[in-house]
C-alpha cells in the first residue's frame, strides 16, 4: 500500500499565512500568477489576499524595490509539506537563490501555520524573523485572523510601523481576490 507523501494521513484543515515578495520582472504579475498557483494546488485554499506594498530592500540595499503582500490559506498539508509545496512553486516561478537577501522573481516565505510552533532544521514556526519585518507585518495585519492569538502583536506593530514613515512601506495596489472562483477581480 502506498501513500500520497503530500498529505498527512489525517487531512484536518488548518489555516496557514504566507508572505510573498519579488522585485525582478514583472512584479505584481508574479505575485499574482505565486497566488494562483498555490490556489491551484489540491491540498491549498486561498482565503484572503492582503494589499500589494511597495518596500524598501532590507539586508542588501543595492536592489530594486519589492512588492510585498501576505496570504492566507487553508490547507491539509503539514506545516512542512507546505513548505515544500512553496519551495516547488519558488522554482517553478524562475526563482534562483545566488545571495542572501538578494533579488528574486518570487519569496514564499511560510509565516504562520495555525499556532502551531515548530523549531526544525527545515522549518521554524512562527517565522523567526516576521515581528522585525514591517514589510511582513503590514500586509500580514491586512489578512490575520481576529482570533489568532498574534492578531494584536502583529496590529500593534503594523501600526507602529506605517505611524514612524520610516519603514519604506508604501501601498502599492489593492487586490480583490475571489476566494470562490480563485481569481483576481479588476
Amino acid at each position: 500500500m502506498s501513500l500520497d507523501m503530500d498529505y498527512p494521513a489525517e487531512q484536518t484543515i488548518q489555516e496557514a499565512y504566507i508572505a510573498l515578495g519579488s522585485n525582478i520582472g514583472d512584479r505584481a504579475g508574479l505575485l499574482q500568477q505565486a497566488i494562483e498557483m498555490i490556489h491551484a494546488h489540491e491540498g491549498i485554499q486561498v482565503l484572503k489576499v492582503s494589499h500589494m506594498y511597495e518596500t524598501d530592500p532590507v539586508g542588501y540595499v543595492d536592489q530594486p524595490a519589492f512588492l510585498n503582500m501576505v496570504i492566507s490559506v487553508s490547507t491539509c498539508l503539514s506545516p512542512i509539506l507546505l513548505l515544500r509545496s512553496l519551495l516547488k512553486l519558488e522554482l517553478q516561478l524562475g526563482r534562483i537563490r545566488k545571495q542572501r537577501w538578494g533579488p528574486r522573481t518570487i519569496d514564499l516565505d511560510l509565516l504562520l501555520y495555525d499556532n502551531v510552533i515548530m523549531d526544525q532544521e527545515e522549518l521554524m514556526l512562527p517565522h523567526p524573523r516576521m515581528m522585525d519585518r514591517p514589510f511582513v507585518l503590514v500586509p500580514l495585519h491586512d489578512v490575520i485572523a481576529d482570533s489568532h492569538l498574534l492578531q494584536e502583536q502583529v496590529a500593534s506593530l503594523s501600526q507602529a510601523a506605517l505611524q514612524s514613515g520610516k519603514e519604506g512601506i508604501t501601498l502599492w495596489k489593492t487586490i480583490n481576490w475571489h476566494s470562490e472562483s480563485g481569481h483576481f477581480a479588476s
